[in-house]
C-alpha cells in the first residue's frame, strides 16, 4: 500500500517539483541517518552540478534526495529501484525523473544511462559516498580534502571495501569529466553543506 503522504504529490506533473515534499517522502521510507546523510550528499552533488551546467537545480537536487529512497526497505534488486520508480510514478512524479533514478542501477540493462542528469548522478552516487567515507577518518573532515587523498584510499582495498572504485572511475568517463577533477568538483560541492552531511572534525 503506497503511503498516504504519496497523496500530497498526484498531479505532480503540472506542479512544480518540490523539495520539501521530496524530502518528506524520503524520510517517510527511510529512517536510517547514514542513508539519509548519503541521499543529501548526493543532493548536494547534483545541484552543484546543475548549477554548473545551467539545469534545474531543483529537479537535480531532488533525484539526488530520491535516488535511494527506497533502499532501506527493499534492498535487494530489483525491487531497488523499481519499487521507488512505481511509488514516484503513482505520485505523479514526471517520466525524466523517474528513469534517470533507475538508470543509476547498472542491473537494469533496459535503462541505458542516456541524458546528462542520468550520467551525473551515476557519477556522483558512489562517489559521494567515498568523499564521505574518507572525510569521517581525517581529523580535519572534509575540509582541506583534496583529489589526491581520495585518489590514494581508492587504492586502499580495505577501506570503504563497498564502495565499487570501478563505479567512479566508470562515472567519470561517462560524464566526459578528468576523474581528478570530477573527484575535487564533488569534495568542493559537500564541504559547501558540511553541517548537514556531518562532515565538519569530530562529526564521525
Amino acid at each position: 500500500m503506497v503511503h498516504d503522504v504519496i497523496q500530497n504529490f498526484l498531479g505532480l506533473n503540472q506542479m512544480e517539483l518540490n523539495r520539501e515534499a521530496a524530502h518528506e517522502l524520503m524520510c517517510q521510507y527511510t529512517e536510517g541517518d547514514s542513508l539519509r546523510r548519503h541521499m543529501y550528499a548526493v543532493e548536494t552533488a547534483m545541484v552543484a552540478y546543475a548549477l554548473k551546467y545551467g539545469e534545474n537545480q531543483t529537479k537535480w537536487g531532488i533525484i539526488g534526495l530520491l535516488h535511494d529512497f527506497d533502499y532501506e526497505k527493499w534492498p535487494n534488486p530489483p525491487d531497488h529501484p523499481l519499487k521507488g520508480a512505481a511509488i514516484l510514478s503513482e505520485a505523479g512524479y514526471p517520466e525524466d525523473v523517474i528513469y534517470a533514478i533507475k538508470s543509476h542501477a547498472d542491473y537494469l540493462t533496459d535503462c541505458p544511462r542516456v541524458s546528462l542528469v542520468d550520467k551525473v548522478l551515476y557519477a556522483c552516487d558512489e562517489l559521494a559516498g567515498f568523499v564521505t567515507a574518507v572525510a569521517y577518518v581525517r581529523p580535519e573532515g572534509i575540509h582541506g580534502m583534496t583529489s589526491k587523498s581520495v585518489r590514494k584510499k581508492m587504492k586502499a582495498k580495505g577501506f570503504a571495501a563497498a564502495v565499487n572504485r570501478d563505479d567512479i572511475i566508470r562515472g567519470a568517463e561517462d560524464l566526459g569529466v578528468e576523474l581528478n577533477e570530477h573527484i575535487q568538483f564533488v569534495i568542493d560541492a559537500l564541504s559547501e553543506n558540511a553541517n548537514l552531511l556531518k562532515l565538519n572534525p569530530g562529526d564521525a
